[in-house]
């Protein structure tokens, strides 16, 4: 029997309810599939922060290097807002991230048939969307030197390197050739020398993959495209800021930020996330959208474990939970025969998984 072992991150917030439907549904399936999965937990963010006074402590790099993958939920918070900027829960990721090398952030948007009416687009528009975003995740401006904060100024860098540009272009040419065959790269060349780098660069990787067809675009341009005609694309390579603010704009193709998961990988580790915060709001009621964790779990096994037969119970279980009209409250005005708690959502999907 084949065996991994995941290290669990639940963080803040709703993170903890979260992971814990994750890990039920992951059960489910490594029985059916005949794998084994062990847990260790660790700390990060708010959490880490109350416990030992520091965002990410040394014992939860460790655990994550140890582990065969990362399943994490959320962190931060208003109540860790006026920290200290290297104390903030937000801290604390970016170093994992580093720490991890991971500097592919995956992030497939799929429009559900079933929740075709959750976004506030026009269904003919969005029907059918099915692309990945493929960001740059540990360079860029978020990590360039120098950087400051003084007392009538403030300034960031944007660096990024030839070799860091090339791996991550390499990375979402090698995803398209396993879907439609198409990349397109988002920079603002015309106005930024380091974009004029990942331009020239993602056009000699290109060379590489003949059978891909590469389109650059702008990203103002590409922003206005996501939701003018977001089916025109397939793969979306762009760097680490542009990468942000577009997949959160992608995301809401779906109708809701809860469906929606991420892979961020490297060349060892693998860090499995869902795309949206903490939630403290909502924390503890029961009321959280699992399924975008449940989803990331799928791309765990699918990405790092290359389980693709369990990745797949998982997603179609998810499908199935929704033809079925099953909602938790974020979707529950659209096409909901019944709204479901966070828990019961979860175990839904886990005996879909099991039966399919």
């Amino acid at each position: 029997m084949k065996r991994y072992t995941v290290a669990l991150i639940k963080g803040d917030g709703i993170g903890p309810e979260i992971i814990d439907e994750a890990v039920k549904v992951l059960d489910a399936v490594s029985v059916k599939e005949g794998f084994e999965i062990t847990y260790k937990e660790a700390l990060l963010g708010g959490a880490a922060v109350d416990m030992t006074g520091d965002p990410i402590p040394d014992e939860t790099i460790e655990i994550a290097k140890s582990a065969d993958a990362v399943l994490f939920g959320a962190i931060g918070g208003p109540k860790w807002d006026d920290l200290p900027r290297d104390k903030r829960p937000e801290t604390g990721l970016l170093k994992l991230r580093k720490a991890l090398e991971v500097f592919a952030n995956l992030r497939p948007v799929t429009v559900y048939d079933e929740l075709v009416n959750a976004s506030t687009l026009k269904p003919e528009v969005i029907k059918g969307t099915d692309l990945m975003v493929v960001r740059e995740l540990i360079g860029g401006i978020y990590f360039g030197q120098p950087r400051a904060y003084e007392e009538d100024r403030a300034y960031n860098t944007m660096v990024y390197t030839k070799e860091e540009v090339r791996r991550i272009a390499k990375k979402a040419f090698e995803i398209a050739m396993k879907r439609n065959k198409k990349v397109t790269s988002v920079d603002k060349a015309n106005v930024l020398e380091v974009s004029q780098l990942w331009r020239d660069v993602v056009s000699e990787v290109a060379r590489e993959y003949p059978e891909v067809t590469l389109e650059h675009m702008y990203v103002d341009n590409a922003a206005m495209q996501l939701v003018r005609d977001p089916k025109q694309f397939d793969v979306i390579l762009t760097g680490n800021i542009f990468g942000d603010i577009l997949s959160d704009e992608a995301s809401m193709l779906s109708g809701s930020i809860g469906l929606l998961p991420s892979a961020s990988i490297g060349e060892r580790y693998g860090l499995y996330e869902p795309i949206h915060g903490s939630a403290p709001d909502i924390a503890g009621q029961g009321i959280a959208n699992p399924i975008a964790t449940i989803a990331s779990a799928a791309m765990m096994l699918k990405y790092q474990f290359g389980e693709e037969k369990a990745a797949k119970r998982i997603d179609e279980a998810i499908k199935q939970a929704l033809k079925e009209g099953y909602r938790t409250k974020d979707l529950a005005s659209f096409d909901a025969k019944e709204v479901v708690t966070t828990s019961e959502m979860g175990s839904i999907i886990a005996q879909y998984a099991s039966e399919l």
